[in-house]
């Protein structure tokens, strides 16, 4: 691969990593709340009084967060721990640091999504290529209906329809959750069996809702292919129905789809945020959504620090595999 370009993609990313650390840092100072006064009045009302240093309080916890410090300074501070990938510690949560919050969650929804991920994206894309094949069994063109359907539904919509027939209607899966309430978790088969019982309806939303993009997508670039030069030679040579299918079709369609990976992760990982709050999932997405609720600057600049830089080095490194999928693309100079 050619140096120059690699220095240059490189560059990119950290351009788009420092402008995503910018506006984390700025947008959510940007109202007018205090994220210390509100926990502190929550924490006073709660007990059935109003603390008379109050002002005094605030002041004491924001040199502790070293909030009292000039914006800018802050934003200085903020671009060295992030480089350093300490996000502090939760103002809500607190002496909690953010990160072994994140720790915490992470696991879940890294779980959660790379199975439903591969998954969609690997029947999706079998199912679309079949769809768009003349040679393919009958009954396959009876499958376009519902993924039409199901691409068109947002995840956390079919979330709710999910829990409503399958946990609420008919008690067959949990309501909420990432396991039973009370039970301690261990690495012991009754509890693996007991997390993947609870993981069952917020990744059947998740792969449902993204099988009929992927199929879609993948329907659409293996009609377009079809008609090549490269797809009339071959026929006419009479290479077999399979060479024809994964050899040709699939492997030609599998770079745009590739680059649809990459772009959208970033829509997949927003939708298994909502699929997460909505099942009460132990994930990332509810950490996320209690922090937005109580106002907690360090856990939101750090999730969603975490969230860009995740979708941005996928997207690099999707770039860099590209030659590996399609032999005719190459990045060095001719």
């Amino acid at each position: 691969m050619h140096r120059e370009y690699v220095i240059k993609r490189l560059l990119l990313f950290f351009a788009v990593i420092w402008a995503a650390a910018t506006l984390n840092f700025f947008m959510p100072r940007l109202s007018d709340q205090n994220a210390i006064r509100e926990k502190l009045l929550q924490q006073s009302v709660s007990g059935g009084y109003v603390h008379s240093g109050m002002d005094a309080m605030v002041a004491e916890y924001e040199k502790k967060f070293g909030l009292d410090k000039p914006l800018w300074q802050q934003y200085f501070i903020y671009l060295g721990d992030v480089a350093r990938l300490d996000f502090g510690q939760s103002i809500a949560n607190y002496p909690r640091t953010v990160m072994s919050m994140m720790q915490d969650a992470l696991p879940w929804t890294i779980g959660l999504l790379t199975m439903t991920t591969v998954l969609g994206f690997t029947i999706g894309t079998i199912l679309g290529a079949l769809l768009a094949w003349p040679r393919a069994p009958k009954f396959i063109q009876f499958l376009f209906p519902p993924l039409l359907s199901l691409s068109a539904i947002p995840f956390f919509l079919l979330g709710l329809l999910l829990l409503y027939f399958l946990a609420f209607q008919n008690p067959i899966f949990p309501l909420f959750g990432g396991y039973t309430p009370g039970t301690f978790p261990g690495f012991n088969l009754s509890f693996a069996l007991d997390v993947a019982k609870h993981s069952v309806l917020p990744a059947l939303s998740i792969l449902l809702a993204s099988l009929g993009s992927w199929a879609l997508g993948m329907r659409g670039m293996v009609v377009t292919i079809e008609g090549e030069d490269y797809m009339t030679f071959a026929e006419a040579a009479g290479l077999k129905n399979k060479t024809l299918f994964f050899g040709y079709a699939m492997r030609n369609a599998l770079l745009p789809q590739a680059t649809a990976l990459g772009l959208s992760l970033g829509t997949v990982l927003s939708g298994a945020l909502l699929v997460e709050v909505i099942f009460s999932y132990p994930g990332i997405g509810s950490v996320l959504y209690h922090s937005i609720r109580q106002f907690d600057y360090f856990v939101i600049q750090g999730i969603v620090f975490t969230i860009v830089l995740g979708v941005t080095l996928a997207t690099l490194i999707l770039d860099f595999i590209y030659p590996l999928l399609d032999p005719r693309i190459s990045y060095s100079r001719s």
